[in-house]
């Protein structure tokens, strides 16, 4: 195979900190991703809009840094066996496809719960 026909996958980021292209134009990462400090890092990945995925207990600290540079989505979700996350699919998919439909980036930060990281795929 030579290298124009090569298979491309992503490479998984560095820290934990770093962003994650899951997707084109969908990112993955936790919040730390979007902190402040990162904003250089996430206009250079063209991100336009952001999930923000958080427990209703973590709102006073995981909550939009910017919310006049991107378009946020959050979303209080308990982390727990009864949450029923199917409930926020629908949103979640039209946010995220009025986002990729417009050719725009999308990050999704999550507070490293595990069920979380299962909005970016419903």
């Amino acid at each position: 195979m030579d290298d124009d026909n090569k298979l491309q996958f992503p490479s998984l980021p560095a820290t934990k900190e770093d962003l994650l292209e899951i997707l084109p134009g969908l990112f993955l990462g936790p919040y730390s991703a979007a902190m402040k400090s990162k904003l250089p890092i996430l206009q250079r990945h063209g991100i336009t809009h952001i999930v923000c995925v958080r427990q209703d207990i973590e709102a006073n600290f995981i909550k939009p840094n910017f919310p006049h540079t991107f378009r946020y989505l959050v979303l209080d979700i308990a982390d727990n066996p009864v949450e029923n996350i199917i409930r926020f699919f629908p949103m979640t998919k039209e946010f995220i496809d009025s986002c990729l439909a417009t050719e725009e980036e999308l990050f999704t930060q999550i507070g490293g719960r595990k069920k979380k990281k299962r909005i970016c795929t419903g």
